[in-house]
């Protein structure tokens, strides 16, 4: 800026210079802060205490560089020779006044350049928004750079996909030594976010084939027979781009038992999507064409699409594991003000949680420690406390599945299709 002093000047190369160095950053902040410049103080605060998350100077500057009025808009008198007074006193001794209200709209200024998205954003292909019946109208994600060690733990689900899905599609010559056609079909269960979405994203990527995402709400239209185009112009859009994974999302609305469907709109749909499956429309079948669904209630999916030769395969997807769960909670955590969180603690009191209720537990505690922080005046970083507490106010929401699922498991296990849940809760304890 035209308007620093020489020292503040020189003091900003050098921290650009040495970022890692904490002691020279937290002076230069110290430099803001008795300029007035709060903002700037509080964001080399921050970035401190990335570097060492336990600072107590940094979070000491931090406290008062967000409690403290801001400078007055005209330029103060020079203070360049300021750092060479007196530390200032502890926090604790600063306010003499009644305690501060929470100014809510300065705080968004203070940390607007300081804290990301919580979350990252994760462009979906959204099929059919276009003109019904028009192929092309159909979004294709390219290729992308997810992959299956991506996702974290759950190392028995991907030896399973490793073993019954992607080594055939990877060996050509195994293929056709053994006549096995370049197209498949994988059908995934489970509790409610568990991942089944993110996995099917991470077959594609191992694939390195076209993904496009089918629901329901991308199908159904109010004209007869538009809904069964719909169908027709995917699979279309799908054998044009191949190699390319169909995901039809939420099967158990899309592709619902015909005998139970009293609406002859949503029979014809399942006959559609039948039909594609064989790949009897077109002539020319459906070689790259590898459909993959998810569903939480495979008991009500129509028996004909886990017929061999559609969704033929099938393969459990389990709430996450130790392994899993650390990797979830250092994702819903890595921008959040935190301190010396036990990881360890965490993963254990989380047991049966699925990947959203383990979001859930990060937002609880980030709300917590910003309510005290709102009460208080200051701000307070985010403990394993707040997340142990979060943990315990909120219940699995895998358990009502697995209640659901443990009668099918016993008692409707034609074909042994649910041989793995059975497995599953007999090692659980569950039966």
């Amino acid at each position: 800026m035209a308007d620093e002093s020489p020292l503040i000047r020189s003091l900003r190369a050098a921290v650009a210079a040495a970022p890692g160095d904490v002691p020279l950053r937290l002076h230069f902040a110290e430099l803001l802060l008795a300029e007035g410049r709060n903002d700037e103080a509080v964001a080399e605060a921050a970035v401190a205490l990335q570097h060492a998350p336990g600072d107590a100077d940094a979070r000491a500057l931090m406290v008062r560089a967000m409690g403290m009025p801001a400078a007055p808009a005209e330029p103060p008198a020079p203070i360049v020779e300021e750092p060479a007074a007196p530390v200032p006193a502890p926090v604790s001794e600063e306010p003499a006044a009644p305690a501060p209200s929470f100014d809510w709209d300065a705080a968004e200024q203070q940390v607007r350049d300081l804290v990301g998205p919580r979350f990252l954003d994760d462009p979906q292909a959204e099929g059919g928004d276009g003109i019904a019946g028009d192929a092309a109208a159909w979004d294709v994600d390219a290729p992308g750079a997810v992959r299956l060690a991506d996702v974290g733990g759950m190392e028995e689900v991907k030896e399973r996909l490793e073993a019954a899905f992607l080594a055939p599609m990877r060996n050509p010559e195994l293929r056709r030594l053994y006549g096995k056609s370049l197209r498949g079909g994988l059908l995934l269960y489970g509790p409610p976010g568990c991942g089944k979405t993110f996995i099917a994203r991470a077959v594609a990527g191992e694939l390195g084939a076209n993904f496009l995402t089918v629901s329901l709400s991308d199908v159904l239209d109010m004209w007869i027979g538009a809904s069964e185009k719909n169908i027709h112009d995917i699979f279309e859009t799908a054998r044009r781009q191949a190699p390319c994974v169909v995901f039809l999302d939420e099967l158990d609305a899309l592709g619902a038992k015909r005998s139970r469907t009293h609406h002859s709109g949503l029979r014809n749909v399942v006959n559609q999507l039948l039909t594609e499956l064989d790949g009897i429309a077109s002539g020319a079948g459906n070689e790259g064409i590898f459909v993959l669904a998810a569903t939480n209630v495979p008991w009500d999916v129509d028996i004909a699409l886990r017929r061999p030769g559609r969704l033929d395969r099938t393969l459990l997807v389990l709430p996450p594991d130790a392994a899993a769960r650390e990797a979830i909670l250092r994702y819903h955590l890595r921008e959040r003000p935190i301190e010396a969180v036990d990881l360890g603690k965490l993963v254990k009191a989380t047991e049966d949680f699925s990947g959203a209720d383990l979001a859930h537990v990060c937002e609880t505690a980030a709300e917590a420690a910003l309510l005290e922080s709102a009460r208080s005046g200051s701000v307070r970083l985010i403990s394993t406390k707040d997340l142990l507490g979060a943990a315990k106010q909120i219940k699995p929401s895998t358990e009502p599945w697995f209640a659901a699922a443990r009668n099918v498991a016993m008692f409707a296990n034609e074909g042994g299709l649910y041989d793995d849940l059975l497995s599953h809760l007999k090692r659980k304890r569950k039966l």
